[in-house]
């Protein structure tokens, strides 16, 4: 599968993009890839080894007379995202990934996430180990494990493992653009068993669905006044209120890192008020999409009759309290930073939301270019919801990356980037989590910057990466590795 992908250029990048796109690989599914790579690793001669949580680095040793060059680290998760469009069946634990060039000059994928988060930058790191022609000092290529679901591998990375001093993350997204700073996050979980009450006979079972929003990357592309499916289904759900409305079930969101396209749920409600809220929700699918004009097209707000009458649903006062609950929860952009003009501080996503048999879950991702403002956001979190009885964990914790405008690594990419391509590249902080926060934290002399070809979409089947960025994007990194170790004075 994916044979024109090793048409594209460069070859050996893409090459070893295709092996991803054909090996499954969603988050805590990362073991077969590995497998793969270990035994590539052995038919180059390559040292190999894996920290107890099962990250992987491959060793090159210096080009002669280059051993003395400072040790360069190119990091990258094997995982990717698993989204498909609801009419899509797709086993993204069995399934590859299909992919086609578009004639925009982008690579896609057939109805699903494409994977060129990370998988362009894995890609291009096996690349440069086994590019022969290339000069360059001593060389690991670390690729970490469940970044997309946990940020696990980076947060359980072994401590004086690695060796190199200069770290290239190539996990950025926009051509042009270097970042040297990233926001930090935890995963707010929040339950409860909530109390439920027979149907009576006037009550008439409905399903709601909220479809059609475009997505995206929770962090990326929270300020770009996208819909988010949960928010805007319980507000659908709070204006039901007034006709008896009272919850069965609840889905929206599939992960807490991506923006929720889709949410469903049934209710019940007296059969005296269905055409009513039938009509009420037709003048709400015309409010939301006009507020959503310009940003995300496509909401499709529906109520039918649902085909099973359920035994029980939520007591009016436990469906209420709920959804009042979600109604006020923060959602989306928090904070716009001072520091950072134009960046977003602090923000949430309500990106999983269910209820199933009266147990109630919600996962949120909280982030911020403040570790204070994360805590904050959470424990307000933990006071909301405690108000209805439910239980509140905070988990997954990472740290922000702090910028240093003065690092020498940066100087040098900034130098080579202006060099080649005749223009700055703009210097960036990014509202999202890069695993260079955490890595950081436990190796402190690390310089480090985080770069990539252009990339859209991610988190969502709109994903696709621009070709001529693709071949952009390899051309600095490998003269970028060169420069390193020759360690040319300008």
């Amino acid at each position: 599968m994916n044979a024109h992908l090793e048409q594209l250029s460069p070859r050996p990048l893409w090459r070893h993009f295709r092996t991803l796109c054909n090996t499954p690989r969603p988050s805590g599914h990362e073991a077969a890839l590995v497998a793969i790579l270990e035994r590539w690793a052995d038919g180059l001669g390559l040292a190999h080894d894996r920290d107890a949580f099962g990250n992987l680095r491959i060793r090159k040793a210096a080009s002669p007379g280059f051993e003395s060059a400072p040790g360069v680290i190119l990091q990258g998760h094997l995982d990717m995202v698993a989204q498909a469009n609801a009419d899509h069946p797709h086993d993204f634990t069995r399934d590859p990934i299909e992919t086609r060039v578009g004639e925009d000059g982008w690579l896609h994928a057939c109805d699903t996430t494409l994977g060129a988060d990370n998988g362009l930058g894995v890609a291009a790191a096996l690349a440069i180990l086994e590019d022969e022609a290339l000069v360059h000092g001593p060389l690991e290529a670390l690729f970490t494990l469940e970044e997309e679901s946990s940020m696990g591998g980076a947060l359980n990375l072994a401590e004086g493992w690695l060796e190199g001093s200069l770290l290239l993350n190539l996990d950025s997204e926009d051509r042009g653009q270097v970042y040297i700073g990233c926001a930090g996050g935890a995963d707010v979980i929040v339950e409860a068993q909530l109390p439920s009450a027979p149907l009576v006979d006037h009550e008439v079972a409905l399903r709601l669905s909220l479809t059609g929003l475009s997505g995206g990357h929770s962090g990326i592309d929270i300020h770009k006044g996208r819909g988010n499916a949960n928010r805007l289904l319980v507000r659908v759900l709070r204006a039901l209120e007034p006709f008896g409305a009272r919850l069965v079930d609840y889905h929206g969101g599939t992960l807490r890192n991506a923006l929720p396209r889709e949410a469903f749920a049934t209710l019940v409600l007296p059969d005296d008020e269905q055409a009513s809220a039938s009509e009420r929700v037709a003048v709400l699918q015309e409010e939301l999409r006009a507020e959503l004009a310009g940003a995300d097209e496509g909401l499709t707000l529906t109520l039918t009759p649902h085909d099973a009458r359920p035994a029980e649903a939520l007591t009016e006062q436990a469906s209420q309290l709920l959804v009042r609950a979600l109604h006020v929860a923060p959602c989306g952009v928090e904070r716009m930073s001072v520091a950072v003009p134009g960046v977003v501080e602090t923000s949430n996503n309500l990106g999983v939301v269910s209820l199933e048999g009266g147990r109630f879950h919600l996962c949120a991702l909280v982030r911020s270019l403040r570790d204070s403002a994360t805590e904050d956001l959470a424990d307000r979190f933990r006071a909301l919801f405690e108000l209805i009885g439910a239980r509140i964990r905070v988990e997954n914790a990472y740290p922000g990356w702090t910028p240093n405008p003065d690092s020498p690594l940066l100087a040098r990419f900034c130098r080579l980037h202006r060099e080649r391509l005749g223009s700055d590249p703009e210097v960036k902080v990014i509202h999202a989590g890069l695993e260079c926060g955490i890595l950081g934290g436990k190796y402190p002399q690390l310089d480090m910057i985080s770069f990539g070809p252009l990339i859209r979409g991610a988190h969502s089947p709109d994903e696709r990466v621009e070709l001529t960025s693709v071949a952009e994007f390899w051309a600095l990194l490998r003269a970028l590795v060169e420069d390193l170790a020759r360690g040319e004075a300008r």
